[in-house]
């Protein structure tokens, strides 16, 4: 049984930084197209229309989180959460929806039951820190 959150076990069960990339690209991908969520839609409205940068950002903290390098720092400047999204109304329902965009990545990308419950627990934390109300 792999224990997640030491060293960077997290990130290699999930399979390295070239599946944290590929978990973004399908976790935007979920925020445009879930059916029947419409905050899913909201949130991504709060985007650019290009997301190469928003990409960028999320993938290089989701890897120095999952154990891997810290290149978000020296790449972005200090990682504030809420203050990087204090402007935007984020509430229960934004909260959730960020949360399902990124359950059905994990679900697209067939990660392993464990994992997938490991990650959405703790990713409930950043999520939670984004609300503003």
């Amino acid at each position: 049984m792999t224990v997640y959150g030491l060293g960077d076990s997290t990130l290699q069960a999930l399979g390295g930084e070239a599946a944290v990339i590929e978990l973004v690209e399908r976790f935007y991908a979920a925020m445009e197209r879930l059916p029947g969520l419409p905050e899913a839609h909201t949130i991504r409205a709060w985007h650019p229309d290009d997301l190469t940068q928003s990409k960028d950002k999320l993938a290089t903290f989701l890897i120095g989180w999952m154990g891997g390098p810290s290149r978000y720092r020296e790449r972005f400047g200090p990682i504030a959460i809420p203050r990087a999204h204090h402007h935007l109304p984020i509430g229960p329902a934004e909260r959730d929806a960020w949360l399902a965009c990124m359950a059905t990545a994990l679900d697209e990308m067939a990660v392993e039951p464990q994992l997938r419950r490991y990650l959405l627990e703790k990713l409930r934390h950043p999520a939670e820190l984004c609300r503003s109300h």
